[in-house]
């Protein structure tokens, strides 16, 4: 059985690439156990995997730097938001044949219905990036 009602996951952990791998476990577990289908479990955690990196690339530059992942889930749209420090924006662009990088946000576009950017918390400094998977017709 699908969600039934709303979920909140909340987890600060260091702005390192080390962490990347943690966060998607944490992820895929978290909306496994609500019974979402595999294939929004795996675009959450490609297209959140891809914010993780751009805020510990561009976001977080001191070592001493964390990022806020939170997800939220009803029945029906899930969003992940991810938060960092840095008041700089990201940008959608398109990436030329010989780079490496500068993809991610196309990825992050193609694998959610909606994506953004939000002012951080009050108090805190910083913006969140989030994405949203409308879940409306899941059996």
């Amino acid at each position: 059985m699908p969600v039934s009602k709303a979920h909140l996951l909340r987890t600060t952990v260091p702005a390192h690439p080390s962490r990347a791998a943690g966060v998607r476990t944490m992820l895929s577990e978290h909306l496994t156990h609500l019974r979402l289908p595999s294939e929004y479990v795996d675009n959450a955690v490609l297209a959140t995997d891809e914010l993780f990196a751009n805020a510990v690339r561009h976001g977080s530059p001191d070592p001493g730097d964390t990022i806020t992942v939170t997800i939220e889930c009803t029945e029906r749209e899930l969003r992940v938001t991810v938060a960092d420090r840095s008041s700089a924006l990201p940008r959608l662009r398109t990436a030329g044949r010989t780079e490496e990088s500068g993809r991610g946000l196309a990825i992050v576009a193609a694998l959610t219905d909606d994506w953004g950017i939000a002012p951080p918390d009050p108090g805190t400094t910083g913006k969140k990036v989030w994405i949203t998977l409308v879940l409306q017709g899941m059996p």
